[in-house]
């Protein structure tokens, strides 16, 4: 049956409107209470995380099964915690949002099926939200963000930027051709035995480590497009790690270091690219906004370099506090307040999806990553 998404006269369009989100797509399991006035404030009455990392940090990943039956024991739980931290009762709500893809497609149905039970049991909305949606949403969490903005979506599985439009209006102006950057960092870190979660743990050793140290090679540079390629740097730096033989404590960091500061200066090389091709389309005047959201988004290396770069071109950097980088709850809640205030609400047919570009109609037609049985990436 086909996933129905459909714009309906709805109630509470005018009035404040109290949304509980779930995120289930990878290895945390989210459940947040959102509250949206009748003035277009935004507050977050909960906001909660089980975090898996204990249970895969032995085998340096996320590993899909494990994170699956994590979700089962944890959801139902974390619910209950959320609503009550609200000071609400379930018959509060106006509407469930949950993420239905992309993502591990064991946690996406976890949560998504609580989400229908949620919304049939109470007779409520339910609002099946792109994941990447969320992360594109979730500087309006905390700071005045208004359309359009040109958006640098950073994370563990996608690398991107996009043209935000507006609501459901996303232009893909770049995208990785192969690994996402923090797909990168966390690989990287495990080929370096530095610990899980990755991403953190490489930015905690590359602080002692001299940046300059190891040449490593920019994909892409200098060329007259927007994409990213991260996966001859990770085979670089393993190659990189390998030579050492047995790797110093002083090795370590040195080559952290210029990894680190290697994928800042591609993010920005690239996303400099992006900034000329978003001025283009612009009427003269109008403010540039640009955002950096997504798991990797938190890299402080990162965002000074991005920082940087938005004052030599004139854009106003958004990012949001450190906590709504990661997956989190509260950015799937405010999708789900934004769409349910738009008159938008889906049909407890919709489908959890492995894969769900933002911008689908690029992806189909020109996708940036190869595509598959599952669909293009991006």
């Amino acid at each position: 049956m086909k996933t129905t998404s459909v714009k309906t006269a709805t109630k509470t369009s005018a009035n404040s409107m109290l949304v509980l989100g779930i995120e289930s797509s990878c290895d945390e399991t989210a459940v947040a209470v959102l509250l949206r006035t009748e003035s277009g404030d935004i507050h977050i009455l909960s906001s909660l995380i089980a975090s898996q990392d204990e249970a895969h940090a032995p085998y340096g990943g996320v590993v899909p099964e494990i994170a699956a039956r994590a979700h089962m024991q944890k959801i139902e739980g974390l619910v209950l915690a959320a609503v009550q931290k609200a000071n609400i009762e379930f018959k509060n709500l106006h509407a469930v949002a949950a993420t239905a893809g992309p993502g591990l497609i064991g946690g996406v149905i976890t949560g998504l099926m609580c989400a229908k039970g949620l919304a049939l049991s109470l007779d409520i909305p339910l609002l099946a939200i792109n994941h990447l949606e969320g992360h594109a949403l979730s500087p309006r969490l905390t700071d005045h963000c208004p359309f359009p903005y040109l958006l640098l979506l950073v994370s563990g599985g996608h690398t991107q930027l996009l043209n935000v439009e507006g609501l459901g209006q996303y232009k893909r102006l770049g995208s990785t051709v192969d690994d996402a950057a923090g797909e990168a960092f966390d690989k990287t870190a495990k080929i370096m035995c530095l610990g899980f979660p990755g991403g953190p743990a490489l930015e905690k050793v590359a602080k002692n480590g001299d940046a300059g140290a190891i040449s490593l090679p920019h994909p892409f540079k200098g060329k007259p497009h927007a994409d990213f390629s991260f996966a001859g740097l990770k085979t670089a730096t393993a190659r990189a790690y390998a030579n050492f033989g047995v790797a110093t404590k002083k090795n370590k960091s040195d080559l952290a270091a210029s990894f680190q500061r290697t994928v800042t200066n591609i993010v920005c090389e690239r996303t400099e690219r992006a900034m000329d091709m978003f001025k283009r389309g612009q009427p003269k005047g109008v403010p540039l906004r640009f955002v950096v959201a997504g798991g990797v988004a938190a890299n402080q290396s990162i965002r000074k370099g991005l920082e940087t770069l938005c004052a030599k071109h004139g854009f106003a950097l958004i990012a949001p506090p450190p906590i709504y980088c990661t997956d989190n709850a509260a950015m799937i809640a405010l999708a789900g307040v934004e769409r349910l205030a738009a008159g938008y609400s889906d049909g407890l047919d919709a489908k959890a999806r492995p894969r769900w570009p933002l911008d689908e109609k690029s992806a189909r037609h020109n996708p940036a990553s190869g595509s598959g049985r599952k669909g293009p990436k991006s």
